[in-house]
């Protein structure tokens, strides 16, 4: 029958030091020599991880012992459900005295003839990854300190697993960001452009883009973006409102309809997702711009010999926010020498002052000149010498004559 939770063991002094036989375990490659140890010091036959996956409804077998069928065959148990399920649900040490159809889901468990079993949680900054376990092909009784020693081992497991996990994420979600951006500016005869793009390495990669491309009937397309949150998931949302802009972008006569698409895309198929949006074309003839804004901050503008401006446009509630309005097109003139700069909120807001005040400075230092100069004075006076705590994306186009 389920044993249930194991008692605390008789003799806690006598545990082994779990410390020193994991306390290089991040430099084992987590597979055998891991699984190894834990099997040869429990005396078991079989042991196994399984790690939830995406949605956190599911155990899934990653790498085992004895059970490596469990791997090959995708094995998935739902959190709650049977041995392995109950133990994550519960986030405690679960022995078993019979291994049948009555107390395991998994028929690869009692097609192998395992008959006694131990399992606990592996959990990192409380939060669950998986749960191990261990098994013997005859009859056993697993003691308290059992428990404990292979809890401890678990513990230790899932501080490298959630390590490893954070770094493969971060890592993943740079890679996948930089590919996004544009490799290259368009080179686009009477327009001129230059580019800056930071990462702020101390929290993490956000969801910060830009993009720029020729439309089919001539005139240029401009995109700034910023999805809310960081990491993996952001970078993923990204990249996909980018692909889905890119293709509502060359069926739309007007920036307002393309989003007015990309809104209703986002609101039915990602649902928890939120993002500020401006999309922007530059006529064929070069001689304006018309730009429409989901929440996110407004073009500034530079005539020859002018002060620069920020554009005056009614911005719509950010890309899945849920709230009803409609998106709306503002066009200004661009004339010759004329310049305009896109941004991302990184660029202008600092913790603990008005983001009015970093508009203002951007306003100050913008002017109508050649697009790396402008880039270059504007991250000076803007970033200097200090570590950016957000995305900071930058896009200046000229017309040039």
């Amino acid at each position: 029958m389920d044993v249930g939770t194991p008692p605390e063991p008789d003799a806690p002094g006598e545990i082994e030091d779990v410390g020193a036989a994991f306390g290089h375990v991040e430099s084992l490659t987590f597979t055998e020599d891991v699984l190894a140890h834990v099997q040869e010091r429990l005396g078991a036959d079989t042991i196994a991880v399984l790690l939830a996956d995406r949605s956190g409804s599911f155990l899934v077998a990653r790498t085992a012992r004895g059970l490596e069928e469990e791997v090959h065959q995708g094995v998935r148990v739902p959190i709650g459900s049977g041995f392995a399920g109950r133990i994550a649900a519960s986030r405690q040490p679960v022995m078993l005295d019979h291994v049948g159809p009555d107390t395991v889901v998994n028929p690869i468990l009692w097609r192998k003839h395992v008959s006694s079993m131990l399992g606990v949680p592996l959990v990192a900054n409380d939060r669950l990854l998986g749960v191990m376990h261990v098994g013997t092909l005859t009859e056993r009784a697993f003691s308290g300190e059992d428990a404990t020693y292979l809890q401890k081992a678990a513990d230790r497991i899932a501080a490298v697993l959630s390590r490893q996990h954070l770094a493969a994420e971060r890592s993943a979600a740079r890679t996948l960001q930089e590919s996004l951006l544009p490799a290259a500016l368009p080179e686009v005869s009477g327009l001129a452009f230059a580019s800056r793009f930071v990462a702020a390495d101390d929290f993490g990669v956000g969801g910060d883009w830009f993009d720029v491309f020729e439309l089919p009937g001539g005139g240029v397309g401009v995109v700034m973006g910023d999805v809310v949150g960081s990491g993996l998931a952001a970078a993923v949302v990204m990249g996909r409102l980018r692909s889905a802009l890119r293709a509502y972008a060359i069926e739309s006569d007007r920036p307002s309809e393309a989003l007015a698409r990309l809104e209703r895309k986002f609101d039915h198929f990602e649902p928890e997702a939120m993002a500020t949006v401006l999309y922007a074309t530059i006529a064929p003839d070069l001689e304006s711009v018309t730009v429409s804004t989901a929440g996110h901050p407004p073009p500034v503008l530079a005539a020859p010999d002018a002060p620069a401006v920020m554009v005056s446009c009614t911005p719509s509630p950010p890309i899945g926010s849920r709230v009803e309005a409609d998106h709306l097109d503002t066009t200004f003139e661009l004339v010759p020498g004329a310049t305009v700069g896109f941004y991302t909120d990184g660029l202008v807001e600092r913790r603990d002052v008005p983001i009015d005040d970093g508009v203002e400075r951007l306003r100050r230092s913008f002017f109508a000149g050649p697009p790396e100069e402008v880039c270059r004075q504007v991250m000076g006076d803007l970033i200097g010498a200090t570590a950016v705590h957000d995305d900071t994306a930058l896009l200046v186009v000229s017309r040039t004559g």
